[in-house]
Order: structure tokens, then C-alpha cells, then sequence
């Protein structure tokens, strides 16, 4: 799996992103995954067309130590779709800007 990753994360900033993601991302039911909602202003042509797919998420997990992300664009209607696939380069720089903005937030350097 291809992964965007964030490591040797303190505890103290581990708490407070773990604070921002339970008040900022939908959490899921395995305990430290969350859903991030990708931007529609960044959706392929593919992802853009399938409505009834909506909304597309990454896949953010929280450990005491990093954050990883998977590069795998999803949905939470479908197991299988054409629209699920890889980040684009796009959607890429979204997540890595993304990320840096909540860093800056928190006043947290890495």
C-alpha cells in the first residue's frame, strides 16, 4: 500500500492531533483510523461523475509516534468502484497541504 507518512511524533502532539482529528475527521470503528473528506474541488473526471459515490475520503491512521495515510482514494458506498484508486498528484499535494495546515494550527513542528 502506498503511504503518506508523518513520524517521530511526540506525545504531547500526538494528544492534540488526536484531539484535532476526533473534532475535525469522521472517525471509524477500529480505534485511531480516521476518514479525511477529499476536497470535490480536487476529484478526477471519474470520481466527479459518480455521484451516488460521493463523498471520497483518505484513509488517516494515529499512533502515539506518526500519522499514516493511505494514497488510496475511497468511498464508503462501495467496496469496489471505478472511481476508488490512487491519489493523483493533485489530490496528493491536497493531503500534504492539508496535513501542514493542521501542523501550523497546532503549532506543532516536525
Amino acid at each position: 500500500m502506498k503511504q503518506y507518512v508523518i513520524d517521530e511524533i511526540r506525545f504531547e502532539d500526538y494528544e492534540k492531533i488526536r484531539a484535532y482529528f476526533d473534532k475535525k475527521f469522521d472517525s471509524c470503528a477500529i480505534d485511531g483510523v480516521y476518514w479525511l473528506a477529499l476536497d470535490p474541488a480536487v476529484l478526477n473526471k471519474t470520481q466527479a461523475g459518480h455521484l451516488k459515490c460521493r463523498p471520497f475520503y483518505f484513509v488517516m491512521e494515529l499512533e502515539p509516534t506518526r500519522i499514516s495515510c493511505e494514497l488510496l482514494v475511497r468511498t464508503r458506498n462501495s467496496v469496489r468502484c471505478d472511481c476508488m484508486g490512487y491519489a493523483t498528484d493533485e489530490q496528493f499535494l491536497w493531503l500534504v497541504r492539508k496535513t501542514d495546515i493542521m501542523l501550523d494550527e497546532l503549532d506543532i513542528k516536525i
